[in-house]
């Protein structure tokens, strides 16, 4: 064996961030659905003044995956609260109003 496939690290994974992916995509709500075999979690922007939400990505994960997901995110936000400051938390989810600022109609 050559001294440089020594030092290779055969878990190391080589991911590819294309362009377009790597500029986002804002969500500001998201939905999650699951049955025995997968979670599906929808990202979704709500606009004021705009009638309509829209799915702006949609992720598929298996049961561990999505667990391993839980446990990413406590751990970054603990980490983030920890230089930052407690991250603010209303005791209920926000109210977006059905019409988001147009016209209502009546029947």
């Amino acid at each position: 064996m050559e001294e440089k496939d020594k030092s290779k690290n055969p878990n190391q994974i080589n991911i590819e961030l294309p362009e377009e992916v790597a500029e986002g995509v804002y969500a500001n709500l998201a939905m999650i659905a699951h049955s025995n075999s997968e979670f599906v979690i929808d990202f979704i922007r709500l606009m004021p003044g705009v009638p309509k939400a829209k799915v702006k990505s949609r992720v598929v994960l298996t049961p561990e995956h999505a667990k391993r997901l839980l446990h990413a995110l406590k751990e970054n936000i603990d980490k983030f609260e920890n230089n930052f400051g407690a991250i603010k938390h209303a005791d209920e989810a926000p109210k977006f109003p059905i019409n988001f600022g147009g016209t209502i109609g009546e029947a």
